[in-house]
């Protein structure tokens, strides 16, 4: 049986964005970055002159998404990209994983999807898949749906919160019903 995928998502997953900033939540660390992205946004700035993005991430995280590589390929579906390796990865005790690549718009994608949806289905080309994202809508749903054969979770994650042990079990749960490999409690 083919193993499902699970796509990681870091700003609302991982890095709740959407807590309130002077507010970091419980057994987050804060981090200074500066991806590629972020510095694309200061394009009249000298880059050594960009203020680092705040990003929080929670340690406990990379065991536990180890843990879910039992049942799960991960893999990264992020707009931060290559970058989440080298940034993202390291700080919560990931290895390197493999990495969508989002190419065209960063907005919008076919039938009013979000611009991940369609590369994410293409990236799995018909093996089952479990997406956390804060950015997943009802058009995400159903389009994946219509055009991906095997099974999908969309799995939302509130951007204040990030994800919390009731994520990790319900990915764990729905991994195992794919795989039919029983594992250990997340």
């Amino acid at each position: 049986m083919t193993r499902p995928l699970l796509y990681l998502d870091v700003d609302g997953p991982l890095n709740p964005y959407g807590a309130k900033p002077e507010k970091r939540p419980a057994g987050y660390e804060t981090h200074r970055l500066t991806p590629a992205a972020w510095l694309d946004r200061h394009p009249n700035t000298p880059p050594a002159r960009v203020k680092p993005l705040r990003v929080w991430l929670n340690p406990e995280h990379g065991p536990q998404l180890l843990a879910l590589a039992e049942v799960f390929d991960l893999a990264w579906g992020t707009t931060w990209e290559h970058e989440a390796n080298s940034m993202i990865g390291p700080l919560i005790g990931l290895p390197e994983l493999p990495v969508v690549e989002f190419t065209g718009s960063k907005r919008f994608g076919p039938e009013g999807t979000f611009f991940k949806t369609a590369p994410l289905i293409e990236y799995a080309a018909g093996r089952p898949f479990a997406w956390v994202d804060d950015d997943i809508s009802m058009r995400d749903r159903g389009y994946v749906e219509r055009h991906h054969p095997g099974a999908a979770l969309l799995h939302y994650v509130n951007p204040a919160a990030g994800l919390v042990d009731e994520d990790f079990v319900v990915l764990r749960e729905w991994g195992t019903c794919q795989t039919g490999v029983a594992g250990s409690a997340a």
